[in-house]
This record gives structure tokens, C-alpha cells and sequence, in this order.
């Protein structure tokens, strides 16, 4: 099989890969952009029902507008507006690939996917974390009613469920399945429910957990998960419930060991910040870029599209001048 080879090839079709495809475009580079799985993969596999936190200008790339129904937008529309991009600017993209392996090597680095080989000059990892959700490590996590991702309430109707998490995925997934009937209870480490979670979100779990709708045990961990219940412990002491589903929004991680497999470093701090120049978000790997989310390590929350779409810009004007 020949190789094909490319100024630099973009590992993410997530906005800021598309991005980072559109600013090599723009700049005369050639490039493949490699996704293993659809485009926008991360945004496809949100909750149906989900809204974003910022407005649709925000999350706007390619200088093509993002025309939504509300002034946030659902994630129907950005699945919409993303194709839109890729087509408009006739994006080269391979879906559906997924990468095995990186090369370093004196050209740059060679890329081996499940189809095919590249030699790339540059590499610009535009990764997301969706797939790699934090596990409890607990008794009973593998049973088929444990759920690490949500899509629509309809399936919970009538059944008594246990939400893990306090932030905006599970204080979402609390108050939609409990709008279509289900019985909810929480299970919160924290204290209380996130200062960060979404502003029209968080006065409403707090009233409904007031008012006794929803169920919410604080400063709480869940301990055991059995076929009809699960085993919690509480301030006030250990307490078993009813149980037949319990979706565990407890987030999500980086790709950290294929990271390190190709050689680049993190930082020493909590949130396991990978090494890269600010400036040219070039990593320590010689011509290896990180771009969007998995710049900020399991700190998931610095990064996002809107303050993340510069990192295109700084890649690709870096490359250019190496390139010159």
C-alpha cells in the first residue's frame, strides 16, 4: 500500500480539527483530516435533547454563519451546521478510521491508521474525551443497567433510576428523566450541586430537590450496584435502594496512554496538563500540535470551541513559516 503523504495531517474531525483543516486550506498546506468515527463524533454522541452553554456565534469556524432557532444552539442544529462547514469549504476528511499507531520519524511522523499509511511533515492532535468515561470501580459496574452516557428519558419512564454526578450532564439527565416519569435519586460527592452547572439548570435541580421530586443525597458515594439495587453510603450511614438503571455522569478523560505512547509529556500538576507552547501550541514532540479539549488534561472544562478556535490559527501560521 503506497503512502500518501501530507504538509500535516489532523487527527479529530471535532470543530477545532475542521478548523485547523479549513486554516491549512487557507493557507495553501496540503492535509487529510482523520476521524475514527463521524464528524463531530463528540457532538453526535450528546444527550438528543441537549443544548450548548454558548450561542450559536460562538461557535461558529470557517467564517460560515450558524443561523439557530434559539440563541443557544440544540445539538441537532450543530450536527446541521458542521456538515455545512465541511461541505461548504469541501473539507478533506476520512471518517470512520481510526489511527493504530505514530511513527516519529526524520520526515515528521508517519501515521498508520486501519486503512491506510500517511507520512505527514506536521501533526496536529484535535482529540476529544467523550469515549473515555471515569469509572466507579465499584461491584456491579458492568451489569447492562449501568449507564456511562445518555441519550433521550423515553427509556426510563417508570423506573427508578440513580443519577452519579453534579454537574451539567447529570443535573440534565435528573431533570429529564424525571419530567418523563422516571423516580430519581442523586448521588453527590460534593456538597452541593456545581456552581458551574448551566444557569437556567441549576435553580431548577434545586427546587426540585427542595420540594422533594428529586431525591439527592450529598457528601454521598455509590458503593455497590446489584441486579434490583444499589448500596450507598451517607453521612447518616450506608442505605440501600430500589434500583433498575443508574447513569454515572461522572466525565470523561483524555487519551492519555495513546498521548504518551508517542511521546509526549505532561505536566506535574493535578490535572495532568500535556507540555505545549502557548504561543504555537506545538507539544514537546518536534512538529506535534495539540489543539481544543485535550489541552486542558482532565481539567475538561478550560476548553471549549469558542475559546479554543484560536489554537487553529496559531498551528497553522507555525507551520507555514517552518514550511517557508
Amino acid at each position: 500500500m503506497e503512502t500518501e503523504k501530507y504538509d500535516v495531517v489532523i487527527i479529530g474531525a471535532g470543530p477545532i480539527g475542521l478548523t485547523c483543516g479549513i486554516e491549512a486550506q487557507k493557507a495553501g498546506l496540503s492535509y487529510v483530516i482523520i476521524e475514527k468515527g463521524c464528524m463531530v463524533n463528540s457532538i453526535y454522541h450528546y444527550p438528543s435533547n441537549m443544548t450548548f452553554f454558548s450561542t450559536s456565534d460562538k461557535l461558529e469556524i470557517g467564517d460560515v454563519p450558524f443561523i439557530s432557532h434559539q440563541p443557544k444552539p440544540n445539538r441537532q442544529e450543530a450536527l446541521e451546521y458542521y456538515r455545512r462547514v465541511c461541505s461548504s469549504w469541501k473539507l478533506h476528511v476520512r471518517l470512520y478510521e481510526k489511527v493504530t499507531k505514530i511513527n516519529p520519524n526524520d520526515h515528521g511522523h508517519q501515521i498508520i491508521t486501519e486503512k491506510t499509511t500517511y507520512q505527514a511533515k506536521s501533526l496536529v492532535l484535535a482529540l476529544g474525551f467523550y469515549d473515555r468515561p471515569f469509572l466507579l470501580n465499584i461491584p456491579g459496574e458492568s451489569l447492562p443497567k449501568v449507564k456511562h452516557y445518555y441519550d433521550e428519558p423515553h427509556p426510563y419512564f417508570g423506573q427508578h433510576i440513580v443519577v452519579v454526578g453534579a454537574a451539567n450532564s447529570a443535573v440534565d439527565v435528573a431533570l429529564e428523566t424525571w419530567r418523563k416519569g422516571a423516580f430519581v435519586t442523586m448521588v453527590i460527592r460534593e456538597s452541593e450541586i456545581r456552581q458551574s452547572v448551566k444557569y437556567w439548570s441549576r435553580p431548577d435541580i434545586i427546587n426540585r430537590i427542595a420540594d422533594g421530586s428529586i431525591k439527592a443525597y450529598f457528601n454521598a458515594t455509590l458503593k455497590e450496584i446489584t441486579q434490583d439495587e444499589v448500596k450507598i453510603q451517607t453521612l447518616d450511614g450506608p442505605i440501600t435502594l430500589k434500583n433498575d438503571f443508574v447513569l454515572a455522569m461522572t466525565g470523561y478523560q483524555p487519551p492519555f496512554e495513546f498521548m504518551e505512547s508517542i511521546g509526549i509529556t505532561f505536566n506535574d500538576d493535578e490535572y495532568r496538563t500535556p507540555v505545549y507552547n502557548e504561543e504555537t501550541m506545538e507539544s514537546n514532540v518536534p512538529n506535534l500540535y495539540l489543539a481544543g479539549v485535550v489541552c486542558g488534561g482532565l481539567k475538561t472544562n478550560k476548553w471549549f470551541i469558542e475559546n479554543s478556535r484560536v489554537h487553529a490559527a496559531l498551528i497553522i501560521g507555525h507551520l507555514k513559516d517552518k514550511l517557508q
